[in-house]
């Protein structure tokens, strides 16, 4: 768990940011760069402890998206931020965030994943996006490691991965050190609000009092955002996602690889991690019979030699998701002074660093880039959802 040390109660702020995963640590970092003033970051327990420390680390655009849409565009641009998000945070914190640019395979066992990988190939061929197509031969001779099941699979090069709490760490070390204020069992209980704008948040402890309040607060951000929207969907639902964790030394793969039903992320320590379920399990954390079972049965279809190795940690996490499985970004619509960074679902990684970029422009600025406009909460609004 990530050990920040802990500061006094910040009564006033120029900003105030509920929730310290990766998304709204990104955002503190991003803020504090630009000179923006005093930040306050309120967490209800530790930095990065909820989906960001449960999560792969993949930087999967191109394997995640199922058509050329703009969360395509949104991903790609996020995934081609790392490399200089990578560098500049060892040089801030000297923590290495491990960047693997090895790349990832997508498998393919069946016919039906079969005609789905192709499809997969043309369109994103078509758009110009770097995809390479394999026979079952040329992956396995890339990875020893894969079924002799698998009949085809296409290569993402630019789909890479980063060790996901060595981030997390790095992204908390740089903002404390930009003077950012980390405040840790802070837990917000209402967002203050005078006249149609925002005045603070209330927390257990009293009251912090800010012009700008962006909840960030990933699966937990349902009931702040409920007492202020009139807009039912963009409620953020948790969905539970479990995770295996095995001792592979020496290393089993190189790439990450997937498949239609699961994925192995190889770690540079010697972890291979194997995942995962989507359960709508409410805030039930618990790892369970069923979920090991259903992970172990997709995993070793992507590998049998998976059986030999040492099942060492599992555990979940509860990913936060939107009616539309998309992120919902930028300013509320009722109340001035308030934005959104949440609702990233199977994505937080991904899409932390230009979630960060797009959000942190729109409060400097009151401007709204294009890229994030399909994103904000308008979107249900112009649909008639409220």
């Amino acid at each position: 768990m990530l050990n920040v040390e802990e500061q006094k109660f910040v009564e006033t702020a120029d900003a105030v940011i509920v929730g310290g995963g990766v998304v709204g640590l990104s955002l503190a970092r991003k803020l504090a760069l630009s000179s923006f003033g005093r930040i306050v970051l309120l967490e209800r327990g530790q930095l990065g402890a909820e989906a960001s420390h449960a999560a792969g680390g993949m930087l999967a655009a191109q394997a995640e998206c199922d058509r050329p849409d703009p969360f395509l565009e949104l991903a790609c641009a996020s995934r081609e931020l790392y490399p200089a998000l990578s560098l500049a945070l060892l040089e801030e914190t000297g923590i290495n965030i491990e960047l693997d640019q090895t790349g990832t395979l997508y498998l393919s066992f069946t016919e039906e994943d079969e005609r789905e990988t192709t499809h997969r190939y043309n369109w994103q061929s078509g758009a110009g996006l770097p995809v390479e197509r394999l026979t079952g031969d040329e992956a396995r001779r890339l990875e020893p490691c894969v079924s002799e099941r698998a009949a085809s699979a296409l290569r993402f090069p630019l789909d890479w991965q980063v060790e996901n709490r060595r981030l997390v760490a790095a992204l908390a070390t740089s903002a404390a050190k930009l003077g950012v204020h980390l405040l840790m069992g802070r837990e917000v209980e209402a967002i203050l609000i005078e006249r149609g704008r925002v005045e603070g948040v209330q927390t257990a402890r009293g009251k912090v009092f800010a012009p700008v309040v962006i909840v960030a607060g990933g699966a937990w951000a349902s009931q702040l955002m409920a007492e202020v929207e009139s807009a039912p969907a963009v409620r953020v639902e948790p969905v539970r996602g479990q995770m295996l964790c095995f001792d592979s030394r020496p290393s089993l793969a190189r790439h990450v690889i997937y498949s239609p039903r699961g994925y192995l992320v190889p770690r540079l320590d010697g972890r291979l991690l194997a995942g995962s379920t989507t359960e709508r399990a409410g805030f039930d954390k618990r790892v369970t019979a069923a979920g090991i079972h259903n992970i172990l049965s997709n995993a070793l279809e992507i590998s049998p030699a998976l059986a030999n190795l040492p099942l060492v940690d599992a555990w979940s996490g509860l990913r936060p998701k939107v009616v539309d499985d998309l992120p919902l970004l930028g300013a509320s619509a009722q109340t001035r002074g308030l934005f959104y960074a949440v609702g990233h679902y199977r994505n937080g990684i991904l899409l932390a660093p230009v979630t960060a970029e797009l959000v942190a422009e729109e409060v400097m600025t009151g401007a709204a880039r294009p890229l994030m406009k399909p994103f904000t909460i308008e979107r249900f609004l112009q649909a008639g959802v409220r």
